[in-house]
């Protein structure tokens, strides 16, 4: 898909990215364009898959969720639909990922509290095709999830933008 984005929709894109329930209007002067111009290109974005949802951010801590946990699953042969059926059903399982190497599926996981970690991965437990497990839990996040760098890197711009490394050589 992106080799048909133009260069308002990544204008578009890193504006949405960074507030993503500005309005049009805004979201136009932001992106120096017309109101009209933003709203097809937005419109054209989400019909095209590449604008997936306006949800807010949420923080989870301050939801009550202070444990963020990453588990790893092995999965027995052909058990894959079960389990992940069974993990779409346990609300603290944010996402789940198939992977290479020697784990099946990636999850990020949330928690009260380590206890109720111990809760959450025991009814991950409860389906039968798992395994092994093998969980870590996040101590500080250093990187939030972002978007903007990507954006700003993949635009067709970003050549432009970039400055030019300077030589390395030694001087005499």
């Amino acid at each position: 898909m992106t080799e048909s984005l133009e260069p308002v929709d990544w204008r578009l894109l890193r504006v949405l990215s960074e507030g993503p329930r500005i309005g049009m209007l805004e979201l136009s002067r932001q992106a120096h364009v017309a109101r009209g111009t933003a709203q097809a290109h937005v419109d054209r974005l989400v019909a095209s898959g590449v604008i997936t949802s306006f949800g807010p951010h949420l923080d989870l801590k301050a939801m009550g969720y202070g444990v963020l946990a990453f588990t790893h699953l092995d999965i027995a042969q052909g058990r894959l639909e079960d389990v992940v059926a069974h993990l779409k059903e346990i609300p603290e399982v944010l996402e789940a990922h198939a992977t290479t190497g020697a784990d099946d599926l990636h999850c990020r996981v949330v928690a009260r509290s380590n206890d109720h970690l111990q809760e959450v991965l025991n009814r991950i437990l409860e389906v039968q095709g798992i395994n092994r497990t093998t969980t870590v839990i996040a101590l500080t996040e250093q990187i939030p999830f972002r978007l903007t760098p990507l954006l700003d890197a993949a635009s067709p711009q970003a050549a432009i933008r970039r400055p030019r490394k300077a030589a390395t050589g030694r001087s005499r």
